[in-house]
This record gives structure tokens, C-alpha cells and sequence, in this order.
């Protein structure tokens, strides 16, 4: 499931949920995403505002992507669902898009920043 309208009552970048179990498998799931354009992947990019994963194993996702007309804003978000939907023990997956706040480059990782020459 995909949604482009902010969430009411929900901040924009609320903390990952870290402590989960299935952390760890989201955002490796999340780094076999990659804008066609770009060639690193939207985890490293810096792209994904937030991770929430509750106790039922539902997973909510709130994304970003470089620039409001990017080509591929319409399909990113699925392609971000279908890498973490065949998780095991994932029950459901929601992905927020949202350009508030807009994405900078001093959101990638080093990683990303190595990649792109930027270090």
C-alpha cells in the first residue's frame, strides 16, 4: 500500500524502530532499491525518513525521493513494498511519500557519498 497525503497527527521523521527484529532485514531489503538514475541505493541516499515495524509486524515506511519530479515517484514506493513484503514475518507494508522535509545530499551515508565521488 502506498500513500503520497502526510499522515495526521504522525511527524514527518518520527525514529526508526531500531530495537525490532525485523529491522535489520528492512533496511537491507530497503538497500536493493535503487533509482534508475542514481546508481545507489535509496537507503544510502538517504531517502527513508523512517522505519516503524509494530508488534504485529506491520511495517510503515516513510520515504522521500531527490526531487519532486523525479520519473519513477509514482513506482518507487511499490518498489520498495514488494522488497520488504516477501520478508519473513512481515504481515503488511505502508509507504509514505512525502517531500517535507526535501531530501539534501547531506542525507546520504558515507557510503553513498564514496560512491558518487563526493568524498
Amino acid at each position: 500500500m502506498t500513500d503520497t497525503a502526510p499522515m495526521e497527527g504522525t511527524p514527518l521523521i518520527a525514529p526508526s524502530t531500531t530495537d525490532h527484529a525485523l529491522y535489520d532485514a528492512v533496511v537491507e531489503a530497503c538497500r536493493t532499491v535503487y533509482d534508475p538514475e542514481i546508481p545507489v541505493n535509496i537507503y544510502d541516499l538517504g531517502l527513508i525518513y523512517t522505519i516503524d515495524i509494530n508488534s504485529e509486524n506491520e511495517v510503515r515506511l516513510i520515504m522521500t525521493l531527490t526531487a519532486p519530479g523525479c520519473p519513477v515517484a509514482g513506482e518507487m514506493p511499490g518498489w520498495l513494498a514488494d522488497a520488504i513484503e516477501p520478508l519473513d514475518g512481515v504481515k503488511q507494508v505502508d509507504v509514505q511519500l512525502v517531500w517535507e522535509p526535501p531530501w539534501g545530499m547531506e542525507m546520504m551515508s558515507d557510503e553513498a557519498r564514496l560512491e558518487l565521488g563526493f568524498m
